[in-house]
């Protein structure tokens, strides 16, 4: 089969600084018709810049200085602008990463489809109309007519990335690029876009550029991957060979890092250290610092490509027969995880008894209308919760964007005032304390925000930063060099260097900057964190850190974790417990391994069976869901699920489950196991 993309030796710099930044060093791979070839690795290995080189969207200081791109022979660099702009959006369309940051937040969605539309395609007002309902309805919009005429803010995450697609597909490209499509989308709704590029993909012959870091996803939708690393792929193979055997010590690192159920009692393996700077002239291997079956060689010589099964190539030393080696290449990966079980020490203080006890929890917020703001309704994002967290244990949950879980973890820290309900904490109701009495108390518990660039103050260096919580709570009342030495340490217990302390936030990667986040958490000797997404939209290999990091601390501290996400790897991996939330209420709750592997609610099967599995233990049925998650101002009568369930019967629609156990920890809100719907 004839390639319709074929990259050959691509070079792009960036003029940045003193010396150009090679994002792009030399890459070349091909895509057929009809195929999805993805393309991985860390952020920071050239992945996006690669995508702009392509579209030729590259910002002011970059410049592709060599290479071809061939889209049908014809070679996209050696075009003019004004014909690239016929290009763009016909031939081949982007979804970019962040849709918010892309869609034009003062144009409605239909008048920026109908933009691509006029560009391309030579119809009549009412045929662009009819197009544009046409492309939404494809894309799984509900009531496309209507919708069209509103404005992205006016969209979920999940719709606005349907709308990105739409836009993207407008033009019946023949080639796809997808800058993480799915990153930071819950899981139903990544479902659903995957499945719609798979259908669009089959229908169209499309090929499509998947730029991911899940290899879940990756191996869900590609036919062929490539693994990217500091500006140039290190190894190229089809599917079910990379999954079987990969070959790279970079792409075996890359799984060593994934969390599973069955590392659950070890640390994850971590890829010490970052990506190298791509200012620098390589003279070995890019990845020789960081690699675990490091050889004299590496850092000397510059590795080939090697042909190690047909169509798997990968570039490493190990593979070339004419070096005689030590170590050899099919040996199992060194990991950091070998002596986990030596470091850990359990607290022997760690009990069964509630360290924090949430009793029928409302947060409700007031619809204000009109001159006058009259309350006319009440958005109820919390609507009745009860839970329980013990000391030295990880309660997880999960549920869709919207349904009221970073709102539970402010309300239980009082960071929002609950409209009703109990937060009891080592038998102390925080409801009932007013503001100077909560103060005393607020550094036993702390909260690990989502996204840490943004909580981190970025006019303060980490010093300071970390040493405001202690001086505000009165923790450290010692001498100035006593405050020090505890900052110190508070940098070396989550794995930074001391000498950090003084530069400033934005000087970090997003790992680091996690990190910080952490031990300013920790200053403060908590004895709960609510960590709210703290590895969301993270690599693999700095997520390892991380929830690394996180044991740690719980196993040597004992503190207790209200860990809120969507990963469900990530649950498996630490939660102790797990709550499933949906609309303001929990629905199913019991400990890991009942949740994981004999869901009951009809909700949790659906979200657990829309989680991308590498190797799947057995065939997955996706369930799909109809529709989106219900407007908290107005909930549906009887069961909340009812209107998406593919179960539901003529009693959810009338009043709402009462609580049905299956065993003294695992417990549902559903009419299908109550005896009212047997009889």
């Amino acid at each position: 089969m004839n390639a319709l993309v074929e990259i050959n030796q691509l070079r792009t710099v960036l003029h940045t600084g003193a010396e150009p930044i090679r994002a792009v060093d030399g890459l070349s791979l091909k895509i057929n018709p009809g195929e999805t070839f993805a393309l991985l690795g860390e952020s920071g290995c050239g992945k996006s810049m690669t995508a702009l080189s392509i579209m030729r969207l590259l910002p002011d200081a970059g410049e592709i200085v060599s290479g071809h791109v061939d889209i049908n022979g014809t070679d996209l660099l050696r075009l003019p602008e004004l014909a690239m702009r016929t290009i763009r959006g016909k031939r081949i369309s982007m979804i970019f990463q962040e849709p918010m940051l892309s869609l034009n937040p003062v144009m409605t969605i239909a008048e920026q489809i109908a933009e691509v539309l006029k560009q391309h395609l030579q119809l009549s007002d009412q045929a662009i109309q009819n197009r544009i309902v046409e492309l939404l309805e494809q894309v799984g919009i509900p009531d496309a007519e209507r919708r069209m005429h509103e404005y992205p803010f006016q969209f979920s995450g999940g719709m606005k990335q349907r709308a990105m697609i739409a836009m993207a597909l407008a033009g019946e490209p023949e080639l796809l690029i997808a800058d993480e499509p799915t990153t930071a989308l819950d899981v139903t709704i990544q479902a659903q876009v995957l499945d719609l590029l798979r259908q669009l993909q089959h229908r169209k012959q499309m090929a499509i550029l998947l730029i991911t870091h899940d290899l879940g996803v990756v191996a869900e939708m590609a036919q062929q991957v490539g693994v990217m690393y500091a500006g140039e792929i290190v190894e190229s193979a089809a599917r079910e060979d990379f999954f079987n055997q990969p070959r790279h010590p970079y792409s075996q690192q890359l799984f060593a890092s994934l969390p599973e159920k069955n590392k659950r009692n070890q640390a994850l393996a971590v890829i010490h250290g970052t990506v190298p700077s791509l200012a620098q002239t390589f003279t070995g291997c890019r990845f020789a610092n960081r690699c675990p079956k490091v050889m004299s060689l590496c850092h000397q010589t510059i590795p080939q490509w090697h042909l190690v099964k047909e169509n798997h190539q990968v570039r490493c030393h190990l593979y070339d027969d004419s070096i005689q080696r030590t170590a050899n290449a099919e040996t199992a990966i060194v990991t950091h995880s070998d002596n986990a079980e030596k470091e850990q020490k359990i607290l022997p203080n760690v009990t069964d008894s509630p360290l924090l006890q949430v009793t029928d929890l409302q947060v409700h917020f007031p619809i204000r209308k009109g001159l006058f703001k009259r309350t006319v309704g009440h958005v109820r994002a919390v609507d009745g919760v009860s839970l329980q967290i013990s000391a030295g244990k990880t309660l997880a949950l999960v549920g869709e964007s919207g349904c009221g879980k970073t709102t539970i973890g402010k309300s239980i820290l009082q960071l929002i005032p609950p409209t009703s309900g109990g937060v009891r904490f080592k038998n102390q109701e925080l409801t009932k304390l007013n503001r100077s009495q909560l103060h005393k108390i607020r550094a036993q518990f702390q909260i690990i925000f989502q996204d840490p660039y943004s909580s981190l103050n970025p006019r303060m260096r980490i010093r300071e930063i970390l040493q405001e919580g202690m001086n505000a709570l009165r923790v450290n009342d010692q001498s100035d060099t006593h405050l020090e030495q505890e900052t110190d340490a508070l940098l070396q217990r989550v794995g930074l260097p001391v000498e950090v302390k003084w530069r400033f936030p934005h000087e970090f990667s997003g790992g680091q900057r996690q990190r910080i986040a952490i031990a300013r958490a920790l200053a403060v000797n908590p004895e709960l964190l609510v960590c709210d997404e703290p590895t969301s939209a993270l690599d693999v290999s700095v997520q390892a850190q991380i929830l690394n990091l996180l044991k740690s601390l719980q196993d040597h501290l004992g503190i207790a974790f209200l860990f809120i996400t969507h990963n469900i790897a990530v649950v498996e991996y630490l939660a102790d417990e797990v709550a499933v939330m949906y609309l303001g209420r929990i629905v199913e709750r019991g400990l890991v391994d009942e949740i994981m592997e004999t869901p009951k609610h009809p909700y949790t099967q659906a979200l657990l069976s829309s989680v991308p599995r590498i190797k799947p233990e057995r065939e997955q049925h996706i369930i799909r869901l109809q529709g989106d998650l219900p407007s908290p101002a107005a909930p549906p009568s009887g069961c909340h699920f009812h209107p998406r369930c593919p179960k539901a019967m003529p009693i959810c629609r009338e009043s709402y489950p009462t609580s049905n156990a299956f065993s003294n920890t695992h417990t549902t809100h559903c009419f299908l196991y109550s005896q009212e719907s047997l009889s």
